[in-house]
């Protein structure tokens, strides 16, 4: 069989106007309208509600701290001010002393220390007027009791000793002899048989007894300290040994309760006071029954 020329092919593509046509199978578009518009049949889309907005809660301010209320002024009455207490010393304790005695709350002489028998007195005199049994002499206690006493003399502020001065030992009636009886617990400071000035005095216990007999000052020393007991020894008068007479604070607080370890005690500090500067190195001493 012959095969097709050209122009044959072309006689068969051509519809007279030389044009080649498509098949469409789908619908037509649709034509314009006068106004340019879509025609009505179009669909129109519905638009997509915008979804409201949530409100948000407004951020939480931070609390307000209240006011802090003013301090109110306290009413509890202002303590007095406390003038004496144990460990005070001084004239004005040994005046303190003497008034006490007068009123028969202080059972002894003044020594011008305020230790816990003067704390313990003190304390009865403030009980008995109805105020706090405190032991201390503050600005009221110290009124109160000036108000109720008078004056003390001279011999109630500062008398010779609070024991008898015994008979001094033969050794004490010639030269410079501090003559010490421990029958009387008494030192009478004597120059030549006569006595310039008496104290009473205290001894050492049993187990350290003091030594008894014939001595002489062979050191001073006003504020010692005891290497052996570590304790104070002010205005120590050496004469055997580490024995001495000194002033003792023990002494003046507790009385006769306590004890040394051999020494002499005075607890009267300005009589030992006067009685250091009056001593040399090499007057006697005495010690006796």
């Amino acid at each position: 069989m012959r095969a097709a020329g050209p122009g044959r092919r072309r006689a068969q593509a051509a519809d007279g106007t030389g044009t080649r046509h498509h098949r469409h199978d789908g619908p037509a578009a649709p034509s314009p309208t006068e106004d340019g518009k879509a025609d009505d049949t179009t669909p129109t889309p519905t638009p997509t509600p915008t979804p409201t907005p949530t409100p948000t809660e407004p951020p939480t301010a931070p609390p307000v701290a209240s006011p802090s209320p003013a301090p109110r002024p306290s009413t509890a009455s202002p303590q007095p001010e406390v003038l004496m207490r144990t460990g005070s010393e001084g004239p004005r304790v040994r005046e303190l002393q003497a008034r006490l005695r007068q009123i028969g709350h202080f059972g002894r002489n003044p020594t011008g220390y305020y230790g816990t028998v003067t704390a313990e007195a003190v304390r009865s005199f403030q009980v008995k007027r109805g105020t706090e049994g405190t032991g201390e002499t503050d600005a009221a206690t110290w009124q109160k009791l000036r108000a109720m006493t008078r004056t003390p003399t001279a011999d109630e502020l500062d008398p010779p000793t609070e024991r008898p001065v015994a008979k001094p030992d033969e050794r004490c009636l010639t030269g410079r002899v501090l003559c010490i009886s421990k029958k009387s617990r008494t030192l009478a400071w004597m120059i030549d048989g006569r006595v310039v000035s008496a104290m009473d005095v205290r001894f050492g216990s049993e187990y350290t007894p003091t030594r008894e007999g014939e001595f002489k000052v062979f050191w001073k020393s006003r504020d010692h300290v005891s290497t052996l007991y570590d304790t104070p020894m002010p205005y120590a008068l050496f004469f055997s040994g580490g024995q001495a007479v000194h002033y003792s604070a023990d002494f003046a607080s507790n009385g006769y309760a306590g004890a040394s370890h051999g020494c002499v005690n005075v607890r009267d500090r300005k009589k030992v006071a006067a009685l250091f500067d009056q001593v040399k190195n090499g007057d006697k001493v005495v010690i006796y029954w």
